[in-house]
């Protein structure tokens, strides 16, 4: 005799399950972040564009290359990714307790907050991602050669010390709370205005999956000037001088080229 399922009552998901959703995510976006991450360390003062960056990276390493530091996005996601989307529907659970409008400029600040927190928890694991996902357009006598980010971390702190940990850390959490705060305000706006001129039904798929394509589009743009400059520190070692690099890039390649590779790395 089967059971009757209620219905009325909301499904209630586990936090972390936003961290784990993002490591699905990963599986798709990994081979576009590291194409982003060569194209913004720019080795040899070339442009080259996305396709040609792709196709050099096949040619050249293989096409296994694409998804070089893999180990490292999946533990950026449950570290970074779990406690971003955690801390935001616990904030916003907090809100509504206390009797406080949600409006798009409230969930705009408790974004931007769980994404600047969410960033310092997954520092580490973006040093190695971009250290990893950069190290086959070095030449070989500047290779790392990490075999996983626990191999990474290991070799980071008996060559760099504990403080190369922290390389990074406040450009790459400001524009994790920037894209954070930016992707949920211009998903609201999008699916409003989509809903508005086609009258789509509000829980269709096609809905959510355009305005989310759109809102990622909005804050990757808005946001890629300082995921460039967090990019070009966290790929240097301490004992390269990050910002010298920043410095330098800046002077030989312009403002317009910390726009670089901003179509990915939304997340």
């Amino acid at each position: 005799m089967s059971k009757s399922i209620d219905t009325s009552q909301p499904i209630i998901y586990p936090k972390w399950f936003g961290g784990s959703a993002s490591c699905m995510a990963v599986l798709v976006s990994h081979p576009l972040d590291l194409i982003k991450v060569r194209m913004q360390m720019g080795h040899g003062g070339t442009k080259v564009g996305t396709l040609n960056t792709c196709i050099r990276i096949v040619q050249g390493e293989g096409m296994l290359a694409l998804y070089n530091g893999l180990s490292a996005g999946f533990i950026r996601q449950l570290t970074y990714g779990s406690v971003r989307i955690g801390l935001y529907e616990t904030l916003k659970e907090q809100t509504k307790a206390n009797n406080i409008p949600t409006s798009p400029p409230v969930l705009g600040v408790l974004a931007g907050i769980s994404g600047f927190i969410g960033a310092i928890f997954g520092n580490s694991s973006d040093i190695g991602n971009i250290r990893m996902q950069n190290d086959g357009s070095l030449p070989p006598h500047l290779r790392r050669n990490y075999r996983h980010i626990f191999d990474a971390w290991r070799q980071i702190k008996h060559q760099e010390g504990w403080k190369a940990f922290g390389q990074g850390l406040w450009p790459n959490a400001f524009r994790c709370g920037m894209m954070t705060s930016c992707q949920l305000a211009s998903y609201d706006s999008f699916r409003d205005l989509i809903v508005a001129t086609t009258g789509i039904h509000e829980d269709h798929p096609g809905l959510h999956l355009s305005a989310s394509f759109l809102a990622a589009l909005v804050a990757t743009t808005l946001c890629s000037p300082i995921d460039v400059i967090k990019t070009q520190l966290m790929g240097s070692s301490r004992n390269e001088m990050g910002l010298s690099r920043v410095d330098a890039k800046f002077r030989s390649a312009g403002a317009t080229d910390y726009g670089n590779a901003d179509s990915f790395g939304a997340a």
